[in-house]
């Protein structure tokens, strides 16, 4: 394991302190950095998270998507938890706690921007940071791989639609075109991008993964540190908000996971494929989430606050959760299935 990885919560917590404070001190240059969109993308934020996910995207490989079938249980608990249960409990948790318990707290307006961020979260499984996840979980890499594609797939056809119905149903307007650029800039251009780099490569594309590495960690950490710049007066003069946006977070973080783990557990799953099953359908591709925030409500919005505070939440979360994963690593290999 990498020097990355191995202190992968301490480089990320150094980078949201940098931004917090660069954001205070220089709020001028974060200005004009929010200024350079182009129909209502943002350009900086597009080039960082370009940047960091198409080394993710070189790893995915279309071809054994076709062995899925040998193996299915794994999958198909990643596949009911990311697409019919995670979206829809992040709507009713977004919906319960920022228009029933903290109603007197937060005005209508905000509120519905907060739900907004958080559905758009739920919507968006994670692919990038999955293959950290199963790397500290021992979880099955070619299995990874597996889930990681199916689940890219399927993002380019339900994420804007199951984004849109939920958004609809919260009484949030929607423009569809917005949602399917932001679909197809950040998921079908990167996976397009990977799989002709795989096919033009082949026989080099370990050397290539290996060179483009440092560049998705530098990707990653830009991609923080101007996020909580772009936030940080709200996270400075709000923090209530942020507390407020955490909570439900954090009951769906560890809600999903534990649904997950006891439905791994009655699949018999062996913990190589169990643990990195339910790392992918807990953690969000806050990458998607946070661009398509800012497309649809602005750098400033309360959309975009809660899908920064989904950064925040996410990585001390997810390694909290491979810490129980790991040391629940008995639990699943004893009369595990073996397929």
């Amino acid at each position: 394991m990498g020097l990355f990885e191995r202190y992968l919560s301490v480089w990320v917590a150094l980078c949201i302190l940098a931004g917090v404070i660069l954001g205070n001190f220089f709020p001028g240059l974060f200005q004009h950095i929010a200024a350079l969109e182009y129909a209502h993308v943002n350009l900086v934020v597009a080039v960082l998270i370009w940047v960091m996910i198409y080394p993710m995207m070189v790893q995915v490989d279309f071809s054994a998507i076709k062995d899925s079938g040998k193996n299915p249980r794994g999958l198909i608990l990643t596949l009911v938890i990311n697409w019919l249960i995670k979206p829809f409990t992040m709507a009713a948790l977004g919906y319960l706690f920022f228009k029933v318990f903290f109603v007197s707290w937060v005005d209508p307006q905000t509120a519905n921007e907060y739900i907004a961020g958080m559905i758009l979260l739920g919507v968006a499984p994670c692919t990038a940071m999955v293959f950290v996840w199963s790397q500290l979980t021992k979880g099955n890499p070619n299995y990874t791989l597996v889930q990681v594609s199916v689940n890219d797939v399927i993002m380019i056809f339900a994420f804007a639609p199951i984004a849109a119905f939920l958004l609809g149903i919260n009484d949030i307007t929607i423009p569809w075109q917005t949602l399917v650029l932001s679909v197809v800039l950040y998921v079908l251009l990167p996976l397009l991008a990977g799989a002709l780099t795989r096919k033009l490569l082949h026989n080099r594309i370990e050397g290539l993964l290996h060179t483009l590495k440092p560049w998705s960690i530098i990707g990653l950490l830009a991609t923080v540190v101007l996020l909580f710049g772009f936030q940080a007066e709200k996270i400075i003069n709000q923090p209530t908000a942020i507390v407020l946006i955490a909570i439900p977070l954090l009951i769906q973080t560890y809600g999903i996971f534990f649904i997950a783990y006891f439905m791994a557990k009655r699949l018999r799953l062996t913990h190589d494929i169990a643990a990195p099953a339910c790392m992918i359908g807990t953690s969000n591709f806050f990458e998607l989430a946070v661009a398509v925030a800012i497309s649809l409500f602005g750098l400033n919005s309360g959309a975009a606050l809660a899908t920064v505070v989904g950064v925040l939440v996410e990585v001390p979360v997810m390694l909290s959760l491979v810490a129980f994963a790991n040391r629940t690593r008995h639990w699943f290999d004893q009369g595990a299935h073996h397929e």
